[in-house]
């Protein structure tokens, strides 16, 4: 394993203090450093909240700053933060108009996660919640309850902070988080492991000439290992599987989202992107917003996700509004 690298018990701890050290426009909660919250707040406004294990960057933590979330709680690598933990973001985060929780579909983080919205409960702080579920590789349709929140989390978070910093309410902020969950989907591929620092080798074993369609961010396994094909061939055998569950009309618009898994090159995901536009072309579908680049890895991972989000009116409007975080920058117009 080569890795920089201290004590790797530390690892997560000295992450989080350099983050602190490089980005003032965060900082902590409950002098805990694994209770990262926007040192901005604004009275009156919807608090948005997630969290989850550490070695996604910049999922969950990296997305706390203007116009897109108010706090995080981290956890070890691929480890649950604790109900204590997300609380005490949750009161920091509270400005009077309640908090929504965004996370992935996770048995540990739904459990910690609810017992967090109790503990806030004894407060008077209303909270709400939303579990991303876009994964289409991890549940048949019928039993999307079932499936695994990737990396379309993403548009989850910004649909929800747009419309959290346009002043709505705690109800009407939950009712867009939840249009863009369930307009999402997502396929992702993984190419080689990742290695837990604590553990030290890699998580499981995977041929060099070989590639699993649909594995999860942990390394869950996926719908199918096989030999590595091409790339517009890998595209279109992940498209599919989204073409088949949305309804996509000419003129329709979406928004995408090819995300880098840790370890593939920048250059390689645009390789991706350019077969992915070609067949939402080939549909009459525009791909009206669109980012390339990494937004939730798995540590060292090499790999992709494919995330498309079906766009109407509210979404466009949501999806288009400027946000301003350590690690995603976008702006309006």
């Amino acid at each position: 394993m080569k890795k920089f690298l201290n004590d790797p018990v530390n690892f997560v701890d000295e992450m989080l203090e350099g983050i602190y050290k490089a980005h003032p426009a965060v900082t902590y909660a409950a002098d805990d450093l694994r209770c990262l919250v926007t040192a901005r707040t604004k009275p009156g406004k919807v608090g948005l909240a997630t969290g989850g294990g550490s070695g996604h960057l910049p999922t969950f933590l990296g997305f706390v700053g203007d116009g897109m979330l108010d706090g995080a709680a981290v956890g070890g690598v691929f480890q649950s933060p604790s109900a204590e933990q997300m609380y005490q973001v949750t009161k920091h985060i509270d400005q009077g108009a309640g908090v929504l929780y965004i996370y992935g579909n996770y048995t540990g983080d739904i459990i910690n996660f609810d017992m967090a919205a109790e503990l806030a409960d004894l407060d008077g702080i209303a909270v709400k919640q939303v579990v991303g579920n876009d994964d289409v590789a991890s549940s048949i349709v019928g039993e999307e309850h079932k499936r695994r929140g990737v990396a379309g989390i993403f548009f989850i978070y910004k649909a929800a902070g747009a419309a959290a910093a346009e002043g709505l309410s705690l109800d009407e902020v939950t009712r867009l988080a939840d249009k863009a969950r369930l307009r999402t989907r997502t396929m992702g591929v993984a190419l080689s492991s990742c290695v837990v620092p604590e553990i030290g080798h890699a998580t499981f074993s995977i041929g060099e000439d070989e590639m699993e369609i649909g594995m999860g961010i942990h390394g869950e396994p996926g719908i199918s290992r096989k030999k590595l094909a091409p790339a517009d061939a890998v595209v279109d055998e992940m498209m599919d599987r989204i073409f088949a569950e949305t309804d996509y009309k000419s003129g329709d618009t979406v928004a995408v989202l090819v995300n880098g898994l840790g370890g593939t090159p920048l250059e390689e995901l645009y390789i991706l992107f350019r077969r992915v536009s070609q067949l939402l072309e080939a549909r009459g579908v525009t791909a009206k917003h669109v980012w390339v680049g990494e937004f939730a890895t798995s540590m060292e991972m090499a790999g992709a996700s494919i995330s498309i989000l079906h766009l109407d009116e509210e979404l466009d409007r949501l999806i288009a509004a400027p946000a301003n975080t350590p690690f995603f920058q976008h702006v309006a117009g």
